[in-house]
């Protein structure tokens, strides 16, 4: 295991009492062992979210580097409007 470091946190009367009930109902051995699970989910989550950034980011780098003609407005919603005839024609076909 490797070397720990103790600190101190502060927390509200609601979140510790949340932390307390987890270890006593045996989920977890210790109060340090909820925050350390924690921390690694905190830590997952930002990794995830900072891949999903990176995807955006390269959609957004394509969008921009792609060498086609920017639609116009009224382009835009024509496709739309297309695209929504297509969809209810297909619910329609659909409904017995």
């Amino acid at each position: 295991m490797q070397v720990a470091e103790k600190i101190s946190i502060t927390m509200t009367p609601e979140q510790l009492r949340a932390v307390r009930e987890s270890v006593a109902a045996g989920e977890y051995a210790s109060t340090s062992e909820v925050l350390r699970d924690a921390v690694r989910l905190w830590q997952r989550q930002r990794q995830e979210d900072s891949e999903r950034l990176n995807v955006i980011r390269g959609r957004i780098r394509r969008s921009l580097d792609d060498p086609r003609s920017d639609l116009t407005g009224e382009e835009v919603r024509a496709h739309i409007r297309a695209l929504h005839a297509e969809t209810v024609k297909a619910h329609r076909n659909e409904t017995p």
